[in-house]
């Protein structure tokens, strides 16, 4: 067996040291490639591709999904969801330990749920939830306000990790604890080193309570900012695995390495969505007529074919299309310049406006391309439109869960079903300042609210297609974003790797099982 170690410290991780020699170690070292940059690595507070790659390896969840959505024993061996769906039991595991030695129990769970439904930015996720009783040490009882078809789902890896309660539940603001940067989890990898914009080193848990897992002694989530730099290293070998890739000149290109095999699996329940996004609590965005006419402006097909190289499909509605919810709106908003035109006249910004756009850093042929190219359509209706770069992810959530911008590209997931990634974007009581990917538009519509209510307890699957094609038209109509494409993401990963991580969660989820073959 080919067994890789790397032992890189912070600053031969730097984007530019690309040189180091692997050295052979049983087990072996996995280097992941990303260009994101995570606040911290806490996936209860915090969602996105930076937190729960390496989220999912620290912390264990009460259930894990198989690539055929089937809900699989994790935490919870076992689970039983009542007749009437107000209540689900989780029957625990009896021998799981958090990486410092302590038991997992079922008052770990029922505070780390309760945790994330006070603090994640996906308020809908753990709404219904009332209460979780604990009968005993390896019992949870989860009581529900109304029946919650989304809440299996919602208790996956990326989205509902088991925090210690003896860690987390000291009375300090979990948002900013101190123990996001330097967390205790009971999952297959413990956190060795953090080093903010740069590493991070996770080493094999050895009291695992999976026996023979994880493979691997050593994961290491290398940040690398400059594209060209990351791919070299991919090229290289110097990383092994680059998921999240969008990019049409990185899929091709990195195709054309004879050590790598490129896949689209691994993405089925992300959902991603790229996306303008309007403050339409901002003087100008407020008016309807403004967002209408930047939307006519605006050509998908340019973008997807052109900016894009092909590899990117036209998205037109809030729910990504290939859901079996989506419904196509009635009005697509296809490239009418006479129309936005007319439209800013009619709103009375006949003689122009300025207006900023921001982007998140690092997925340039999505972000910054699509941006740059509004700047020049944009001229054409008489809106002057500055572009303005973040160094950094953490810079650009900031301005935008701050709600300091007027408008920005983003990347949002519907995360496999509406009620976990759809509706946080929209629910008026969800707009939340300081909370990435929340409603950071602070739209809000009282119908759309009490839509997605109804949606988020129907369980006739019908009668939910029913609720969310209406949501959509009413979207359309009142556009507190624009959609523009689905990413099309692709992992690059070496070949010599044995079950790399294509279920419906790919990265996000714990890879335990991922080995270096012969």
């Amino acid at each position: 067996m080919r067994h890789m170690t790397r032992l890189l410290g912070a600053a031969v991780l730097s984007a530019t040291a690309l040189t180091s020699a692997p050295v052979h170690a049983e087990g072996g070292t996995l280097v992941i490639a990303s260009s994101q940059v995570p606040r911290h690595l806490n996936g209860a507070v915090q969602s996105g591709i930076a937190t729960a790659v390496p989220s999912t390896q620290i912390f264990a969840s009460p259930l894990r999904y198989d690539e055929n959505w089937e809900p699989q024993p994790y935490l919870a061996e076992s689970w039983q969801v009542s007749d009437d769906g107000m209540s689900v039991t989780l029957n625990l595991v009896q021998d799981a330990t958090f990486h410092d030695g302590e038991p997992v129990t079922s008052e770990d769970v029922a505070f780390s749920i309760m945790t994330t439904k006070e603090n994640h930015p996906f308020k809908s996720m753990f709404a219904p939830v009332e209460s979780i009783e604990t009968p005993d040490a390896h019992t949870a009882v989860i009581k529900l306000s109304q029946p919650h078809p989304a809440l299996l789902l919602a208790l996956s890896p990326a989205l509902a990790p088991v925090l210690p309660k003896h860690v987390f539940g000291d009375g300090q603001d979990p948002k900013s604890h101190p123990a996001n940067s330097d967390p205790v989890g009971s999952g297959p990898f413990m956190l060795e080193e953090f080093t903010a914009g740069e590493a991070i080193v996770l080493k094999k848990n050895p009291d695992f309570f999976i026996d023979g897992r994880p493979k691997l002694d050593e994961i290491i989530v290398r940040i690398i900012k400059d594209p060209s730099a990351l791919l070299i290293a991919m090229e290289n070998g110097e990383a092994d695995m680059y998921p999240f890739m969008a990019g049409s000149q990185e899929i091709r290109r990195l195709e054309g390495a004879d050590h790598l095999e490129i896949t689209n699996e691994g993405y089925a329940a992300v959902g991603p969505l790229n996306w303008l996004a309007f403050n339409t609590a901002n003087e100008k965005l407020s008016d309807v007529r403004v967002r209408r006419a930047i939307a006519y402006a605006l050509d998908r097909e340019f973008i997807t074919n052109a900016l894009h190289r092909g590899v990117s499909q036209p998205q037109r509605g809030p729910i990504i299309e290939s859901s079996p919810f989506f419904t196509m709106p009635d009005e697509t908003y296809d490239t009418d310049l006479d129309k936005a035109n007319a439209l800013m006249e009619e709103a009375g910004y006949g003689d122009g406006m300025e207006l900023t756009i921001d982007f998140i850093p690092g997925p340039k042929e999505q972000q910054q391309s699509v941006a740059e190219y509004l700047k020049s359509q944009l001229k054409k209706i008489g809106i002057a439109l500055t572009v303005r770069a973040a160094p950094d992810f953490p810079t650009w959530a900031g301005r935008v869960g701050g709600h300091d911008f007027e408008l920005t590209m983003d990347i949002v997931f519907n995360w496999g079903d509406p009620v976990i990634g759809v509706h946080r974007t929209y629910l008026s009581d969800n707009i939340r300042k300081g909370v990435i990917w929340s409603n950071t538009q602070q739209y809000s519509n009282a119908r759309v609210d009490e839509l997605l209510a109804q949606a988020a307890v129907e369980t006739d699957m019908d009668k939910r297609k029913a609720l969310y094609a209406e949501f959509q038209q009413i979207i359309a109509q009142d556009l507190p974003l624009y959609t523009i494409n689905a990413l099309p993401y692709h992992t690059a990963y070496d070949k010599k790797l044995v079950n790399p991580p294509k279920g419906i969660w790919g990265t996000m989820h714990p890879m335990d099982r991922v080995e270096w073959s012969e």
